[in-house]
């Protein structure tokens, strides 16, 4: 099958997006991390707070509402972990039409569990199957509307809105931590920071066990990588998305690579500091940015999520890593 097209998005469709999810999303706070003898100065981008507990509603939202409704007749369908299962859920829940989720074998159950409460149907695949649905985007029985969890341009849009709020919301920011996983996060936001404020450094981020993007950039070519599951399920594969690859090229400053007990660190910093639950790819940035990858300036880390299992939560309150 030929490889997609890079998504080409504008800063005049992530405005247009922005307008068009205004009724389903929240404009998340920025607040301050709660640590005085940081490298830097810390913010935090609360997407955590949104109404699924993720940033994936606005990329979800957008794409649906943006669509003809004729292409919606059949319902949509969409590959996801667990976070842009929810939001296609929700917003289709919102609209009316059937939505049914692709789901890894090892997503975690807190996720699956807020997707069902939602009336989405969920298929359950092994993970090997359900990653090359992102580069295929077939899955035989479901024809429906595919909503990409990463590569559609009205998705990419939706998620650069939050670039838009950072710039509005803090003036000064000199770097912004994003966690990366197929990449429609950050270079959604790198399109429109580097439209309004060149300057301003976007770096993905990932976890060492699994960072296509870091290896990718190091070879100068889209390169597979060993991949291992871990709590730190949001983000994390064995390649980078080729569609996706010139964009992360062209737009972001790096690959920030943390350990999970880094990870796990800022997981239980963000609780007890500014009682911010973060699941393991939201916390992500949060502990590249401490350990001081991302410089010493004003420095805005996205904290993706919050959908954490419970389980694993209090694993790391006491101390531990899961």
């Amino acid at each position: 099958m030929a490889t997609a097209a890079p998504p080409e998005v504008t800063l005049d469709d992530i405005r247009a997006a922005q307008r068009r999810i205004a009724d389903s999303v929240i404009r998340t706070p920025l607040v301050r991390l709660g640590v005085e003898d940081a490298p830097g100065e810390i913010w935090l981008k609360l997407e955590n707070l949104q109404p699924i507990g993720s940033f994936k509603l606005r990329g979800a939202s957008n794409a649906m509402l943006a669509a003809p409704r004729d292409a919606l007749a059949r319902g949509v369908w969409t590959a996801s972990a667990g976070n842009m299962a929810q939001g296609v859920a929700w917003q289709a829940r919102r609209m009316g039409i059937p939505c049914t989720v692709v789901a890894p074998d090892h997503a975690p159950a807190v996720k699956l569990e807020g997707v069902e409460r939602l009336g989405a149907r969920i298929v359950r695949v092994p993970f090997a199957e359900w990653f090359e649905i992102l580069a295929t985007r077939v899955h035989p029985g479901l024809d429906g509307c595919f909503i990409h969890p990463v590569s559609d341009a009205p998705v990419v849009a939706g998620n650069g809105t939050i670039g838009l709020e950072i710039l509005d919301q803090l003036s000064g920011v000199e770097a912004i931590v994003v966690p990366y996983g197929g990449g429609g996060l950050s270079c959604g936001i790198a399109t429109a920071v580097r439209a309004l404020a060149p300057a301003v450094r976007v770096y993905a981020c990932e976890v060492e066990t699994a960072a296509p993007l870091s290896a990718s950039l190091a070879a100068g070519r889209p390169v597979r990588v060993p991949y291992q599951a871990s709590f730190v399920d949001g983000i994390g594969s064995p390649f980078v998305l080729e569609e996706m690859w010139p964009l992360a090229l062209r737009l972001l400053a790096g690959s920030l690579v943390t350990s999970l007990d880094e990870v796990a660190a800022a997981i239980r910093l963000l609780a007890e500091r500014n009682r911010v639950i973060a699941e393991g790819a939201g916390a992500t940035p949060v502990a590249a940015a401490l350990a001081g990858r991302a410089g010493a300036g004003k420095v805005v880390c996205v904290v993706s999520g919050g959908n954490l299992d419970p389980r694993k939560l209090a694993a790391i309150l006491e101390g531990r890593t899961p």
